[in-house]
């Protein structure tokens, strides 16, 4: 029989939270045992994240050299050559992966264990044939492609962002079904490297975004050819001698579109299946692993963060969960996990980042005292770089507290760091204002949007006569 592991702390995933649980947990000399059934970095290296940006930057190339003559250069279409694009993606998860590695870990102290866990009872969980008994075990066990049940897609080929990066030739037309930000970013790529893309979404487009902001997105992607289907419901799927097709319901009906390939983007589930939940009493539905403020689960010994703990499904919400527990599980300290200030950025081209309330989340609550915005097309590095369309919008609480961001346009991504930190700290406009951007930046542009809120003083009456006066005092 193997002998029975004792560590402080025994993880379940090796995915961004995991990894950053167990790294950080034993650069303090605490010891760990990091379990994972499947690769090393989890979705965000290996399905998600990594290779879904590696694609779009490909499609990024392309798209600079069909615009190049804007700036007075000329070049001629570019050739897409598909299969090395998809080298260039295994690359750059190859480039990664060693960060992320069995020996990477093991060289920090961390005993990692190749296989399946499940718990047993309360206590101890099972892996490999051996038994683990820690003082605390962090659950963070991610997510997997959600698969819809839609009339005849078990029998359909389709693909998921687990199988996408794995399609060697180009799709002659590619069917996305889900308009969330996988399936746009996904769909814009394949877009600009030759296929034709359909996207089917049976709500609203970016749902989850300031609808403002997400029509630029939205505005663009039909520019570049995609098709999108708004209000489309997907009722039954079915295999064709050319490829898939889908039957989608609208208000004027039925209509079937066939594909060349299909890839299904309707969101993740947690992977709750096969934990031994229920034995180590656990509560846990749908949605994921029940948790408290503090991450702790219904068990006092286990915390969950990441996908599977039932909140906002992203690789840096997981890092900031990891952050968190390992406060009360080495230090004894007391936290709480704020939502209100978690940033989400859409890769597609152009980016759009929210922090916060959105406009109409903020005017629900009774939060909303203003609007801010200033527009990309007023800023001066966006006329260099001749991407103007966007804008920055701050959503302003009481006493000009930020307390809602969000931005759509070139960089976006990196203008919401930005904008995170003072919907974080709680900042006033008035910060804004005063913070020194270099120029020329599109940073610039937060700032501007922030004067917007002095504008009106520069009208009131009082203020004028005061500025008279004061001109009178020499």
């Amino acid at each position: 029989m193997a002998p029975i592991l004792k560590p402080d702390i025994c993880v379940i995933g090796a995915g961004s939270g995991g990894l950053t649980t167990a790294a950080a947990a034993a650069a303090f000399g605490v010891k760990v045992v990091l379990v994972e059934r499947g690769k090393m970095g989890g979705d965000c290296l290996n399905y998600g994240c990594v290779p879904s940006k590696a694609l779009i930057a490909a499609g990024k190339h392309v798209a600079a050299i069909r615009e190049a003559k804007r700036f007075g250069i000329s070049v001629g279409e570019p050739q897409v050559d598909f299969s090395a694009v998809k080298d260039h993606v295994r690359g750059v998860i190859d480039a990664i992966a060693p960060n992320d590695s069995v020996e990477r870990f093991e060289s920090l102290g961390v005993t990692v264990v190749k296989s399946h866990a499940e718990f047993v009872d309360e206590k101890t969980v099972s892996a490999a044939g051996q038994i683990v008994q820690a003082r605390r075990y962090v659950i963070a066990a991610g997510s997997s492609p959600f698969v819809p049940p839609i009339d005849g897609l078990k029998e359909t080929p389709f693909f998921t962002n687990e199988t996408i990066f794995d399609l060697r030739e180009r799709p002659d037309h590619l069917v996305v079904i889900g308009g969330g930000p996988i399936g746009l970013e996904l769909a814009q790529a394949h877009r600009r490297l030759g296929s034709k893309v359909t996207v089917v979404e049976a709500g609203t487009f970016l749902g989850r975004d300031d609808p403002e902001l997400a029509a630029v997105v939205l505005d663009r992607l039909r520019e570049e050819g995609v098709s999108l289907r708004k209000g489309a419901k997907v009722v039954a799927v079915r295999k064709g001698e050319a490829g898939p097709s889908i039957t989608i319901e609208t208000g004027g009906g039925r209509e079937e579109i066939a594909a060349s390939h299909l890839l299904v983007a309707v969101g993740r589930a947690p992977n709750v299946e096969g934990l031994g939940l229920k034995a180590a009493s656990i509560d846990y539905d749908a949605k994921g692993i029940k948790v408290r403020p503090d991450l702790r689960t219904t068990n006092r010994r286990v915390y969950a963060v990441g996908d599977i703990a039932g909140g906002p499904q992203f690789t840096h919400v997981a890092n900031y969960q990891a952050g968190l527990v390992l406060r009360p599980i080495l230090f004894r300290l007391p936290v709480k996990e704020r939502r209100d200030h978690l940033p989400h950025v859409t890769f597609t081209d152009p980016e759009l980042g929210q922090i916060g309330a959105t406009e109409a989340e903020a005017k629900a609550s009774g939060a909303l005292k203003d609007v801010l915005r200033w527009p990309y097309a007023e800023n001066d590095r966006a006329q260099a770089e001749r991407h103007t369309d966007g804008l920055v919008k701050l959503v302003l609480g009481k006493g000009g507290r930020i307390i809602g961001a969000g931005v759509v346009g070139l960089a976006a991504g990196e203008m919401t760091n930005m904008l995170s930190l003072a919907v974080g700290k709680n900042m006033a406009v008035s910060d804004l204002r005063d913070f020194i951007s270099p120029y020329p930046t599109l940073s610039e542009i937060g700032k501007r949007a922030a004067t917007v809120y002095y504008r009106p003083y520069t009208e009131k009456a009082f203020v004028r006569r005061a500025v008279r006066l004061l001109a009178r005092l020499g």
